[in-house]
């Protein structure tokens, strides 16, 4: 465990998403009890186990820094510069019925960030300026792109937006579904096929996703990639604008316009 001292912080994010990613795949297909955490929200053993691993290795690389867990909550003093972001396993309801869209997200705020798919093997990973895919023991650098057309759009509750933006509206939008292919995944693994060029575009609603264990990870590596990234209103993220990532200017700027005519009919 004391090597991990001597990786930087990129490298870091990498182990540290890669343990709780083995975690994921080695539980996969057990029957998992559900631990209740109110508003319909549960998490699994896999979710405890997954980010008690990815915090044993951020504790032996860098023992000083603070962790803000999805499940474990806040280590260390919360108005720390270093703070980890860490969601163990993103997609908890796609796992516990079986499905294999998750990822394990781990970012240091302004910093490195790592996403680990436990199924494909890929871990997507940033030191903050730029970003590649690692598969196999080999780094590729990562290229967004449009060509795909399609489109993921979080339909989870809450809707923080309405009755100003609701996401299925924008499914609803003619020239949405002549230009784009919509995809659901509930999982933010879709911000790293994004940053990939597997995905066009991603569209969510929600507070400031930048400070979010679910989202840190995903947006700092879409930006570190060349995406676009803004809040549903254009701006830049914030409390209350949810998110917006594009692989190019001109998706980007389509969803925009989509998001604002729906919107200026409600």
């Amino acid at each position: 465990m004391n090597s991990y001292a001597s990786l930087d912080d990129a490298e870091v994010a990498v182990a540290a998403a890669h343990a709780g990613a083995d975690v994921v795949r080695n539980m996969y297909g057990r029957r998992l009890t559900r631990i209740d955490k109110g508003a319909g929200d549960f998490a699994t053993a896999a979710d405890v186990e997954a980010e008690q691993a990815t915090l044993d290795v951020i504790r032996a690389a860098r023992p000083d820094d603070a962790v803000l867990g999805e499940e474990g909550g806040q280590r260390g003093a919360a108005d720390v510069v270093r703070q980890w972001l860490v969601d163990p396993l993103c997609g908890t309801l796609n796992y516990a019925v079986g499905n294999m869209l998750v990822a394990v997200n781990v970012a240091l705020r302004d910093g490195a960030a790592a996403v680990a798919d436990p199924f494909s093997g890929e871990v997507f990973f940033t030191d903050g300026e730029t970003a590649w895919v690692r598969q196999d023991g080999v780094d590729e650098q990562l290229t967004p792109t449009p060509a795909t057309q399609l489109v993921d759009v979080n339909l989870d509750p809450p809707f923080p937006s309405a009755p100003g933006f609701r996401a299925v509206d924008l499914l609803a939008h003619p020239g949405f579904v002549e230009r784009f292919r919509p995809r659901v995944v509930s999982t933010t693994l879709a911000l790293a096929w994004v940053a990939a060029g597997k995905r066009a575009a991603y569209v969510s609603d929600g507070g400031d996703l930048a400070e979010s264990v679910h989202f840190a990870a995903g947006i700092t590596l879409c930006r570190a990639a060349g995406c676009v990234v803004t809040g549903i209103d254009g701006a830049p993220i914030g409390p209350g604008r949810g998110l917006v990532v594009a692989g190019d200017a001109e998706t980007h700027g389509l969803l925009m316009s989509m998001i604002g005519s729906r919107s200026q009919k409600l």
